[in-house]
């Protein structure tokens, strides 16, 4: 069923169906590839950029969401030229182009947060094109999944690390807690990341699969650390499952207000002292008379 005459998009110059031609030649991809990305009939589309049907604003909408471009641009507004990365475009790691778009991506979203970065910032903060950055990711849910996967498994490996040398359970969530505490620029990127993906979650099934897996894991985690602590006796006889439910919802909420911009906001010292606070007081088992 063709949409009604008075949602179509006046294109009398042809000056929009120009500009989608030039976001399908950024993605790289066939017109039907195009098609289905943006849930369009291939006849449609084909009709559209041959001048024998306008697009609908609904259509120009997907087309700018999947294209990472501004809706107004492709009506005819003037192009908003990429941010000009604030330094050198970054070297390719040894883990090659996928993993420099991946830590570029934590890097921008930290900055100016996830709607507010285009793949042509990523792009030239890498030194190449949007249509590489497709390639590897074809849209952004990929990318806020990559960029959230990279961190949590950096956290991981440390969490993994400060673990094994702990000398009971009480030190494995102490060291948790530490890592937790957004102190140093990493851990606050990590965290800004975190936060993008809540919101993302909200709205996106794919990426909110991704949130509960994460979640879950970094909840178990916790409870596993203090199941350990009632078993060594550094911990009351506690629920395991709640005591993390408990402690992670006060880390969500802490770490939230760390990275608040306001001067009167909560620091990190802050945080790290009710946390610590939290295990002594509802955790920590009394010292044997």
């Amino acid at each position: 069923m063709e949409d009604a005459p008075g949602t179509r998009i006046t294109d009398d110059a042809g000056d929009v169906t120009d500009r989608v031609r030039r976001v399908i030649a950024q993605l790289g991809c066939s017109h039907r590839e195009f098609a289905r990305r943006i849930v369009m009939d291939p006849s449609k589309l084909s009709r559209s950029l041959g001048g024998t049907r306008r697009f609908t604003l609904a259509e120009i909408v997907r087309i700018a969401d999947i294209g990472e471009v501004d809706t107004g641009w492709l009506l005819g507004a003037p192009e908003r030229p990429a941010t000009p990365p604030d330094r050198e475009p970054a070297a390719v790691p040894e883990g090659g182009r996928p993993l420099q778009i991946v830590r570029e991506t934590v890097r921008l979203i930290a900055e100016h947060g996830f709607h507010g970065v285009r793949v042509a910032d990523i792009a030239a903060a890498c030194g190449t094109s949007p249509a590489a950055v497709h390639y590897h990711f074809p849209g952004r849910d990929e990318l806020l999944e990559a960029a959230v996967r990279w961190c949590m498994d950096e956290d991981t490996e440390r969490r993994a690390a400060g673990l094994a040398s702990a000398p009971d359970a009480r030190g494995e969530l102490l060291h948790l807690i530490a890592l937790q505490t957004p102190r140093t620029e990493q851990q606050r990127r990590q965290w800004l990341v975190w936060l993008d993906l809540w919101a993302q979650a909200a709205r996106s099934t794919a990426v909110g699969r991704l949130h509960e897996h994460y979640y879950r894991q970094w909840r178990t985690t916790v409870a596993e650390v203090v199941r350990r602590g009632v078993g060594q006796g550094v911990f009351r006889p506690v629920d395991p499952e709640f005591a993390a439910l408990r402690l992670t919802a006060l880390i969500d909420g802490l770490a939230t207000q760390v990275l608040a911009t306001a001067p009167d906001s909560t620091g990190p010292d802050t945080m790290h002292a009710a946390l610590l606070a939290f295990v002594d007081s509802e955790l920590t088992a009394a010292p044997a008379g």
